[in-house]
């Protein structure tokens, strides 16, 4: 057995002829999505096994969506396929081949997994890497088959163990979806549904599960990785992949039709300012209000509902950071990605079975300001830690971003007062509405629409206090033209041409007149 090399780019070039000789560049682009990575992966494991490949999981998900990308591109049709590698048949056989290879493999894998599972020892299974375990696995499922007297092909065979690894080391049948680059969020109902979101629409898949068990022992392999617990006391749970994507779980007696899992995954493209104008989600001038607004160190909170892009705006912004600053950022489940070289990540950490030694979003923010940080980050500010936020943001810590739950820049300003009531404290309404004023600069609304974009509808600013009412200002605004024939919505990003509040920070940092010029 000759040993391949063992890094993604090498292999992906290794393997990007074979593939091409198995699925051409046009077949490619008929194929539905997941149909195609399934082809692909089933390729993958194929080849890597005959070569003796050894790499994690994350790097064979990455591998498998690297020649998806690659295969879809146009620098697929310029690629010389290997001769030896007979062409596989049409996208319509392709599409019925995986699908029967999908059913194959899963009838039998619920014949022999129960065998398997008592010729092997778990314990010392869960302590082999993937390719040791796969290599010893491939021995036993073949003197299971043949006693069972089931013939299978060689991808089928290597589908079967790819499949029983899954479940033993991985996230079972969700596997694939986790590799499907397109997919940006899955959604587990119980065993027999299974959501996913793609470009903005939810999709049922056709992927299940054994049962309820089945779930949850997934759900279990989850938050086990990073020490924490699911069960009938603690049934619900935030937690994230190795790859940082955001997982959440609830269990019986809360869900009521099984466990359910969702997970938002995390995009491996770095969205920054430039790529959101591309995609039309802000408009030329609010990208560049938006950079000056970091480099400017302001205050910003940003609004939106769930799956808005809160957290991937926040990420935009934060690339105006400087390199010299020290960070801290504070979240439940850590998902922020920062690229700055001076960065303190602080994650809370639920009660144990005595129901002692929680960590929760206060306390981190307490110990923050002890740490000697020039911005805090808080992930999403949803209690009574709203008080402790403002409270750093005015005491010197400015530059400072969060998010929260609220459909406008006004309602975001409701919420902060609302959750500062939450955390105990006996202030006057004027106070509180004082405090939110002299900490925050600036609210970005970031809104879902029904085509599935999502777009920034407000750049607002906090001007101050007139009586008992915080004032603002809106720099830009979204407005809703009509419908494209092809379902997008037609948008326009309305400057309103007022001149910023934060026109002097601008200045101290030599950006007043770039602002200027923008607005």
């Amino acid at each position: 057995m000759t040993h391949t090399p063992h890094t993604m780019p090498e292999l992906r070039d290794k393997y990007m002829p074979e593939l091409v000789a198995r699925i051409s560049h046009n077949d490619a682009q008929k194929m539905k999505r997941g149909d195609l990575a399934l082809a692909v992966r089933s390729c993958v494991n194929e080849w890597m096994m005959r070569d003796g490949a050894l790499i994690d999981m994350l790097m064979q998900r990455d591998l498998v969506t690297a020649l998806i990308n690659t295969i879809l591109s146009k620098q697929a049709s310029t690629i010389a396929p290997q001769e030896y590698v007979a062409p596989e048949p049409s996208p319509e056989k392709s599409e019925t081949r995986n699908t029967s290879l999908r059913a194959t493999v899963q009838v039998i894998k619920e014949n022999i997994q129960p065998l398997l599972m008592d010729r092997i020892d778990a314990s010392a299974a869960a302590k082999m890497t993937r390719d040791d375990l796969g290599r010893d696995l491939t021995g036993v499922v073949g003197e299971l088959l043949t006693e069972q007297k089931t013939p299978l092909s060689g991808s089928e065979r290597q589908e079967l163990v790819t499949s029983i690894l899954d479940d033993m080391l991985g996230l079972g049948p969700l596997e694939p979806l986790l590799a499907d680059e397109s997919i940006s969020e899955i959604m587990v109902n119980g065993p027999r549904q299974v959501w996913i979101e793609q470009k903005g629409r939810l999709t049922l898949t056709d992927v299940h599960f054994r049962d309820n068990a089945h779930v949850l022992s997934i759900a279990q392999r989850i938050v086990n990785a990073i020490g924490r617990r699911v069960d009938e006391s603690s049934p619900l749970c935030d937690a994230r992949l190795a790859d940082g994507s955001r997982v959440n779980i609830i269990i019986p007696p809360l869900a009521i039709d099984g466990p359910a899992i969702t997970i938002r995954k995390f995009s491996k493209k770095k969205i920054t300012l430039d790529v959101m104008e591309k995609f039309g989600s802000i408009s030329a001038q609010m990208k560049k209000v938006l950079e000056i607004a970091g480099r400017c160190r302001l205050n910003i909170l940003i609004s939106g509902g769930t799956g808005s892009g809160k957290t991937t705006l926040l990420n935009a912004i934060s690339k105006m950071i400087d390199n010299t600053e020290r960070v801290v950022t504070i979240e439940d489940a850590a998902e922020l990605q920062l690229q700055q070289p001076h960065v303190v990540r602080l994650e809370t950490r639920p009660a144990n079975l005595e129901g002692h030694g929680e960590i929760s979003m206060r306390d981190l923010l307490k110990n923050s300001l002890r740490m000697r940080p020039d911005r805090i980050i808080v992930g999403e500010t949803r209690g009574g830690e709203a008080i402790d936020m403002l409270q750093a943001m005015n005491t010197g810590h400015d530059g400072s971003f969060s998010t929260v739950h609220a459909n406008r820049p006004r309602e975001a300003l409701m919420r902060l007062e609302n959750m500062v009531g939450l955390a105990g404290v006996n202030l006057a309404p004027r106070a509180i509405r004082m405090q939110i004023a002299s900490a925050l600069d600036m609210i970005v609304q970031v809104s879902r629409m029904r085509d599935g974009s999502r777009r920034v509808t407000h750049i607002s600013e906090v001007l101050g206090m007139e009586g008992d009412v915080v004032t603002m200002q809106d720099l830009f605004t979204c407005d809703i033209k009509g419908e494209m024939p092809d379902g997008k919505l037609n948008v326009e990003f309305i400057n309103h041409g007022l001149r910023p509040h934060f026109l002097p920070k601008a200045a101290y940092f030599n950006l007043d007149k770039q602002l200027l010029e923008i607005l």
